[in-house]
Order: structure tokens, then C-alpha cells, then sequence
């Protein structure tokens, strides 16, 4: 089964933007999904399984690295058309 997702990183800190850019990496790494950002959110789509793993170990290493976050998530059934603005 496929999904797109729509996430939003919010860090409790002062200094989050390298944070979410640290967040944005690791799920553009992942390879098997497609990734893209605008100013508002980070979208994902693929193969459920991937993508619900690759959010779950972006996340536990944001936890890890930067402490409490706050993430919000949309998952959709099927693949949406994501694109680059």
C-alpha cells in the first residue's frame, strides 16, 4: 500500500531551524520515498511500510540529538502528485 504524508517538525527551542533541516535530511536519505519541502511542511510519499519507518527513525534521532519536538502528521492512502514549488 502506498501513502503521502505531510509532516511539521516543531522544536521547543530557540534555535530550530537546524533542527527541522537535520529532520529534512534524514528523510531525504532514505532513497526509496520521494521528499519534498516548501515553507509550510515536508511531504512524503511511497510504500507505507517505508515511509512510516523512515518518519519513525528520522524521528527517534531528533529525539535523541535535540531533545522535545513536537511533529504533525497527515497520512493519505495513495501516492498524491508532491512536487518542487
Amino acid at each position: 500500500m502506498d501513502v503521502t504524508a505531510e509532516l511539521s517538525l516543531y522544536p521547543l527551542q530557540e534555535d530550530y531551524i537546524p533542527v527541522i533541516q537535520r529532520f529534512i535530511e534524514q528523510l531525504a536519505a532514505a532513497g526509496d520515498t520521494a521528499v519534498v519541502t516548501n515553507a509550510m511542511s515536508t511531504q512524503i510519499s511511497g510504500d507505507a511500510s517505508a515511509v512510516f519507518g523512515i518518519v519513525q527513525a528520522a524521528l527517534e534521532a531528533s529525539y535523541r540529538d535535540f531533545g522535545k519536538q513536537v511533529l504533525v502528521c497527515k497520512f493519505i492512502p495513495g501516492l498524491l502528485p508532491i512536487q518542487s514549488p
